[in-house]
């Protein structure tokens, strides 16, 4: 019998995954078309590899084995997988074609609703991929200031001006490498120091799990608006979820540009970029982003039922709720057990585990809990991604499997010997390092940077 969400007597059968998996091999680089949710990120050997459906906060693997799930496919579902609104309205638009010769009425519509939700949206474009919209940004940015240069701020995509800062970055041209740079999250003076007269823009995910110290946010876009830089705000993450209108309107700060895509369309392929006007008009006639199915109707019909969704029930709230609870009851076991070098932190609607290294390796603790966590039904990497259907009994249920799991991993821990209790091949990280990370261009106040 395949696994349910219970404390289930053994690991899932993944025999129909295995299957899936062998025929992938030499056929798909890497496995996954997501490097988030391909095998690497998952204890090899025990957890699934391929979800057959979902339903609310539940899913099921081609095996049959049902898990809570706080991936929701690695942010884009918000509502909760099969939204009865959302699914109507894909129907609805399906049964009237999906792309079409000309512009369709949704194009306005959601546009329209974009702007009245989220703050600074002046112009709205839409694509198909967060990083569709992050690089266009950059584009924007780089002809509306005449410069050159990137400082950023998380993760952006898989577009080169993002990539040259990683380990992965074969295949990018090293002029392209030589304008791309990073810097501290709340540090302020490392954006200052970088910061030079061939700088066009910053680019950074607003909050990740670490909140801004001493109006950050505010204090970079000063200095932004002081140098003549773009501030970009890549809310792949934090729009729609933390607040209706992102983070700009949680922190009350408005960015020159901002990116969304995830939880707009419910796990429809959309992304939006949006901005000041006087930017955005450079996409009429000076930088070209148009794309085929930018205006592909059946994921603008599903955006607009999201929006109104997200509207109705008030569900950022709810994300914020529900996860507030996991976090404090992640962090009440964790202080009754004694374990220190664990803690659940973050924004409510996005948590993280954090594991202290001082304690064991972190990727090996991680895979433990990971481990015992799909054992008893709940798919887990490390988060808390919160939808609007995870229920109370959905919470519940999770604390009590940490009561049960994180005693396992103390355990492990004291011995010295948490490798030994995996039983398979630990979680992997998405990148190894990154390079030119905090390498401050060199200032140069007398013209654009030389080569």
């Amino acid at each position: 019998m395949p696994n349910k969400v219970q404390s289930n007597p053994d690991y899932p059968s993944i025999t129909e995954s295995d299957k899936y998996y062998a025929r992938a091999a030499g056929l798909i680089p890497a496995y996954t078309q997501t490097l988030a949710k391909g095998p690497g990120q998952y204890v090899r050997g025990v957890a699934p590899k391929y979800i057959q459906r979902g339903k609310g906060s539940h899913v099921w693997d081609v095996d049959g084995n049902e898990y809570i799930d706080y991936m929701m496919a690695i942010g884009p579902v918000s509502l909760g997988y099969c939204h009865e609104a959302v699914d109507k309205a894909i129907l609805s638009q399906l049964a009237q074609g999906i792309t079409f010769s000309q512009m369709h009425p949704l194009e306005v519509e959601v546009a329209e609703l974009v702007r009245e939700v989220v703050p600074n949206a002046e112009m709205v474009r839409f694509s198909k991929t967060g990083c569709d919209a992050t690089s266009a940004a950059i584009r924007l940015a780089r002809a509306f200031t005449g410069k050159n240069k990137v400082l950023c701020c998380g993760y952006h995509g898989w577009h080169d001006w993002y990539i040259a800062v990683t380990d992965r970055n074969k295949g990018i041209p090293k002029a392209t490498q030589d304008m791309s740079f990073t810097f501290n999250y709340n540090d302020l003076q490392s954006v200052i120091d970088s910061i030079d007269d061939d700088t066009a823009c910053v680019i950074l995910e607003p909050v990740v799990f670490e909140a801004p110290r001493d109006n950050f946010l505010h204090k970079l876009k000063e200095v932004c608006d002081q140098r003549g830089v773009l501030l970009i705000f890549d809310e792949m993450w934090t729009g729609f979820r933390l607040a209706l209108g992102g983070a700009q309107a949680y922190f009350g700060v408005k960015a020159d540009l901002a990116c969304f895509s995830k939880a707009v369309a419910n796990g429809m392929p959309v992304s939006v970029l949006t901005g000041r006007k006087e930017v955005m008009n450079l996409c009429e006639k000076d930088i070209f982003f148009f794309t085929t199915f930018g205006g592909e109707a059946l994921s603008l019909a599903a955006a607009k039922a999201t929006i109104h969704e997200l509207k109705a029930h008030r569900v950022p709230e709810r994300l914020a709720s529900q996860g507030k609870k996991l976090k404090e009851g992640y962090n009440n076991i964790t202080r009754e057990l004694g374990m220190t070098y664990t803690q659940c932190a973050g924004f409510d609607c996005r948590t993280i585990v954090t594991l202290d290294a001082k304690s064991g390796n972190p990727l090996e603790m991680k895979s433990l809990v990971q481990q015992e966590m799909i054992k008893r039904g709940v798919l887990w990497g490390g988060f808390h991604n919160m939808c609007f259907s995870h229920s109370d009994d959905d919470v519940a249920y999770t604390l009590k499997a940490y009561r049960e799991v994180l005693p396992i991993l103390k355990s492990a821990v004291e011995r010295g010997d948490v490798r030994g209790a995996l039983r398979g091949e630990p979680v992997e990280p998405v990148f190894r390092k990154t390079g030119n990370f905090n390498l401050k261009p060199k200032q140069n106040i007398e013209g654009p940077a030389k080569k």
